[in-house]
Formats: structure tokens, sequence, C-alpha cells
């Protein structure tokens, strides 16, 4: 299969050769089909006999200014006489912008309705803060801005392609359309009104729906433990993002036909931006954490991301699915050490200054609070559980109760109940939630209990 750029990344010609498993039949073999993807308007060779198709994606937006009162006959001549002299694609048309004030323009509207246009109207502010090649002082007279139809045309499409950091430079700049205009297709002959054209080429092609987000938190890991709100959230995603490990943990309820997106431990921000990418593209995308996604998860993390893209609020929509904590689970799994005023401490040093995580664990320890420390320790990373160790010594007594959960509801789960004296003689890693009692918590038998106050 060869494939040739034609004039730009938007435009390419798929020529695809028959299959054979004949060893003689080389590369050479010619051609039995072709196929044109652009937003222009292919003419094939009338000579060739071999089928063609031409897909034309979403990709333009048609700023529209017009008098009031123009009919729509002659905004639909305007464009089909743009269109044809720069052979473009009418079938590649995503949708009309104009300014706000048109909005309820007879004639644009019943166009936009009868072709399945979306409409997209801007203010007058937001239209005069975009260059625009042909402004018009008469027109900022009238309506405030020196520009309506090229404009809209770039502001349609920046909304589309929102990762572009500066203007889309015009398709086609502003065409002028006045009557009398002969149309032998129409039954109208010299319509109503004035109307100037633009056209301009967002990078990504419109598709008609609204991404969704759902940031989802799959709990500790066991599928029974998944609410039954994140399952079906999960079902029904176009696509699946996140670290492989939790990918493989909720496999059994993952559908066929499902994107399926495995990144590394290490690639949180990629995760968040990939699946920002696939909702804009009108997918529902799943993002998928262990625990709970707003608890050291991916909520945050595809929230800020957004905002740093400055997101309307609305498109892509977003959802969030809480899930069973760490600290949960672990605590489920030894009774009940929670039962008081408690407080989570990630030791990884590498998104928070290590002084400022010593200062939240004497702030912690000092006031008696119990203690969840997440992400205690790592292969690389063993000094934070000593340092953590004497700072707690230096408030608690050294019996204090503390369970060491790992891998809490998996198949490899591990629980040791210790005290705080013996705490670095137990084996921690980064699957191990570590929870450290205060000066009331105690065990009984298997359990570790805090009771619910001071007495």
């Amino acid at each position: 299969d060869g494939v040739t750029d034609v004039t730009d990344k938007l435009c390419v010609e798929i020529e695809a050769a028959e299959k054979t498993n004949n060893p003689s039949v080389t590369s050479a073999t010619p051609s039995v089909a072709r196929v044109w993807i652009s937003f222009t308007q292919r003419q094939f060779s009338p000579q060739s006999d071999f089928p063609k198709v031409q897909w034309h994606p979403r990709v333009l937006w048609v700023g529209i200014g017009c008098e009031r009162g123009t009919s729509r006959e002659l905004i639909e001549i305007a464009i089909e006489q743009t269109f044809k002299r720069y052979h473009l694609a009418q079938s590649a048309i995503a949708g009309i912008a104009t300014i706000d004030i048109k909005a309820d323009e007879v004639g644009l509207v019943e166009l936009c309705r009868d072709r399945n246009f979306p409409l997209r109207t801007f203010p007058a502010d937001i239209l005069r803060s975009i260059p625009v090649p042909n402004p018009s002082v008469i027109v900022d007279q009238e309506v405030g801005t020196p520009s309506v139809a090229e404009a809209a045309a770039i502001c349609a499409s920046l909304t589309s392609t929102p990762h572009t950091p500066s203007p889309i430079p015009l398709l086609v700049p502003k065409q002028i359309f006045h009557p009398p205009i002969q149309n032998p297709k129409s039954k109208i002959q010299n319509p109503k009104g004035a109307v100037t054209v633009a056209i301009a080429l967002a990078e990504q092609e419109y598709t008609g729906r609204t991404g969704q987000l759902l940031l989802i938190g799959t709990g500790p890991g066991k599928l029974d433990q998944i609410t039954p709100a994140a399952k079906t959230a999960v079902s029904l995603a176009d696509a699946v993002i996140g670290y492989s490990l939790y990918i493989d943990l909720i496999a059994p309820i993952l559908r066929p036909g499902q994107i399926i997106e495995r990144l590394p431990i290490t690639q949180e921000r990629q995760r968040a931006q990939r699946a920002i990418e696939l909702a804009q593209w009108g997918l529902t995308v799943a993002v998928v954490s262990s625990g709970d996604c707003g608890i050291y998860g991916m909520a945050g993390l595809v929230l800020e991301e957004l905002k740093t893209q400055g997101w309307d609020g609305k498109m892509p929509g977003v959802q969030v699915f809480p899930g069973i904590t760490a600290l949960q689970a672990a605590a489920s799994r030894v009774g009940a050490p929670l039962m008081h005023d408690f407080c989570a401490i990630s030791l990884s040093d590498l998104l928070t200054p290590w002084d400022v995580i010593e200062k939240r664990l004497e702030a912690a320890a000092a006031a008696d609070f119990v203690i969840a420390l997440y992400n205690p320790r790592s292969r690389t990373r063993t000094e934070q559980l000593a340092i953590a160790h004497r700072i707690l010594l230096n408030y608690r007594n050294s019996q204090t109760p503390v369970a060491i959960v790992r891998s809490a509801y998996r198949e490899d789960e591990e629980i040791t109940l210790t005290t705080l004296d013996k705490l670095l003689d137990i084996p921690i890693d980064m699957l191990t939630t570590v929870l450290i009692g205060n000066q009331s918590t105690s065990i009984y038998g298997d359990w570790m209990i805090t009771p619910r106050g001071y007495y």
C-alpha cells in the first residue's frame, strides 16, 4: 500500500493493491482501488476503471457575515460558489461560524438546520481580538468588530483544535457576494441580501459528539471491590487508559472493541494528555486509577491538564467515580484503626520536597493523628521511611500499634500487626500501606482498634 502526501497532512491518496499468495507477484502489482482522503474535491481520471472513493473529514469551518434579512438561498449559493472556486468539498464542512448577534438570522438558521451544520457564534470582543487579513472599518462601526466571516472561521477552527498555540491561518480569505447572482439550480434568482464567506481549516475533525472523561477509582484491585457505578463506567467507555498493572487487574470487565492503552507508571501526565486528546475526538474515555482516583490518583492531574488547555468546563464532559482507597482497604483488613481523626501522608518526594513532607510528619505526629503512610519505600528510595520512623518515635510510644498491609484484597496480600519500634523490621515496598495508631489505639487479638473518642 502506498501513501502519498498531496497538499498537506490532511490530504492523502491511498492506492490499494490486490493481496495474493502468489510469490511471483511483486510490489509492482497494479492498484485495484483508490481512496482520496482530503477536504478538497478530487477529479479522478475517467479512463481509470478501478473502484474509487473519496472521504472528506469535517475540518472546514465556514465563517459567514451577512446583512440582516439575507435569504438562506443567497447564503447557500455563496458557500457553494466559494467551495467550487477553491476546489473544496462541501462534505468537509464542519460547521458555520458567525457573530453572536446573527444567532437568530433566519436564513442562516434555516440553512444550518436543513444541512445539519452546527452553528457557532462568538461575541464581538472575541472576534476583534483575532488578527485577520481583510479587516473592515465599516463592519467595525456596524457590529463592533472589523471582521465577522474571517474572524469567526478562525475562532471556530481554534475551538476544534485546542492545542494550537497561535491563530490558524485562513484557507480561504473573505469572499463577498451581492445580488444579482445567477444559479441555474435555484428557483429564486437574485436572492435578497449580501454575504461574506471565509474558510478556516481545523487540525481536528468535527465529529458531532461531545467527548467524556470518566475518572475512575477501581479500588484495591479485586473485582468485587469496584463500585457498580465504576464498573458500568468502564463498560461504557470507548477507550480505557491507565497504568498497565491497573488495566490488568480489571481485564475481566473490559469488552471487545474498546481501545486499551497501557502506559508506564512514570507517564502519568502523558496518560492525562492522551485521555484528553481522545475525548476531544468525541470518545468516551475511562482513566483508571487504583484506589480512589481523587486520592493520589489521576483525577487531579487530568483536571490540571484541562485547566492548562483552557477548558471551558463543558467540553469534554468530566465525571468522577470514587473508589475504595488504599487506607480504607488496609484498615478494613485489620479492624477499625481509623475511628478517630486521621491523615494520609505520601513519603514519595518525587513531586513534593522532602522538607515539606517532614513538616507534615512532625505536625501529624504532634497532633496525635492516626497516620496512613503511602508510598513508604521503593527500590531506590529507602531513607525516607527511616526518617519518618525517627520523627514518629519522638512523639509516640514505642509500643504504638502499627498495621502493615501489602496488596490488600489481592492474591498476594500480606498483613502484619506490630508496634512502632519494630516498624523497620518488616519488609515494606510501594504496594504497602502503613497504618500508625494514635495514643488510644490498641491491639485485640488480630484486630487494631482506635476508639471514637478520648477517655
